[in-house]
């Protein structure tokens, strides 16, 4: 159980990381050496599965996939920063129970489990240009909540998002993290239009201003500007890290939630890969920021852990790679180059 009775508490069990498993990546790499295909010839694939060993502690799996989804409600869109009422958090928290959703057919696609948490749905985070959007205790419930929703015996999870107007958040999260306000990190979300744009840049600028004080803090930062369910993302990061299971990061709400966690800890989110560069305005300045390679570009901006999800069918392809192709010595293929490889030319 997640006990992180203050700022302090939580700051420390951010800092006390297990590091993974040197023995099973380098197991991985044996394997790949011996495998019917020139060295190296899959590329990034073979990097995947030996992230996914180095962190299970074993032959790498993909059993047992989660995908957790966690939705909240923010005050700020009173200030006209979304394309769409607050209220469609929670109609969008009932397509999902009802599989409507894109998730629902890319999880069941992807073989995964897929869990949505909603949080609070009913009391909106505080506008975070008047006051912070959670207090610490509200902020460390809902860290909690997210630590607690990772099982122990799970082999990777995919960490998404619901929530109208957390680009908003998230965007101010990466401004007092990294610097460069609006105009650096707002998008258009669901689809504001210039008008909106320009509000949403402003709201930012102002959130800074307004929280000035605490920006020498990551996690003052994510309770001040951020939400209950970008807590949870950090919180059930944080958990899989310290229970040896790897991760995979949706899209630019995701990446700005566990931000914190690097700033805290340069390799805090060594467990963790973008499953996905987004289209939203900000992910591929805030990727680089944290040194994240997405897997795939698809031009997405959904959200739901849709990138995610994309990026787990990858990892299976992968996977699926390295235990199923022959070695050489099976195969009867000589795994030598030819003495002399160059072309004679004819005569």
């Amino acid at each position: 159980m997640a006990n992180f009775t203050s700022f302090s508490a939580l700051r420390a069990a951010c800092l006390d990381l297990p590091t993974g498993h040197p023995a099973a990546s380098a197991a991985v790499a044996r394997r790949e050496a011996t495998l019917t295909k020139p060295p190296r010839s899959l590329g990034r694939l073979e990097d995947l599965v030996a992230w996914v060993a180095h962190w299970q502690g074993h032959a790498p799996r993909l059993d047992g996939v989660e995908i957790l989804v966690f939705a909240g409600n923010h005050g700020v869109t009173k200030q006209g920063v979304s394309a769409y009422p607050a209220e469609v958090t929670v109609q969008m928290v009932a397509n999902f129970a009802a599989g409507g959703a894109a998730i629902n057919q890319l999880a069941r696609t992807a073989g995964a489990k897929l869990r949505v948490t909603p949080l609070s749905l009913d009391t909106p985070t505080a506008d975070f240009t008047q006051q912070p959007a959670l207090t610490e205790q509200e902020f460390l419930t809902a860290v909690a909540a997210g630590y607690e929703a990772v099982p122990s015996d799970c082999d990777l999870i995919c960490l998404g998002e619901m929530g109208i107007g957390n680009t908003t958040a998230a965007a101010a999260i990466a401004a007092a993290l990294f610097g460069g306000g609006g105009a650096r990190w707002a998008g258009r979300g669901t689809g504001i239009d210039e008008d909106g744009l320009a509000r949403k840049r402003d709201v930012i600028d102002r959130a800074i201003a307004r929280h000035a004080t605490i920006l020498h803090d990551p996690l003052a930062v994510a309770a001040a500007v951020g939400g209950r369910e970008l807590a949870a993302i950090l919180g059930a990061t944080l958990a899989a890290r310290q229970k040896n299971i790897p991760v995979l990061l949706d899209g630019f709400v995701c990446t700005a939630a566990v931000a914190p966690l690097a700033k805290l800890r340069a390799d805090t989110l060594a467990h963790a890969q973008a499953a996905h560069v987004s289209a939203e305005a900000g992910h591929r300045l805030l990727l680089e920021e944290l040194s994240l390679v997405p897997i795939v570009d698809l031009n997405m901006r959904l959200g739901e852990a849709s990138g995610a999800a994309v990026a787990l069918l990858i990892l299976r392809a992968a996977l699926a790679c390295h235990t199923g192709m022959a070695t050489f010595a099976e195969a009867g293929v000589s795994d030598k180059p030819a003495d002399d490889a160059e072309p004679k030319a004819a005569g």
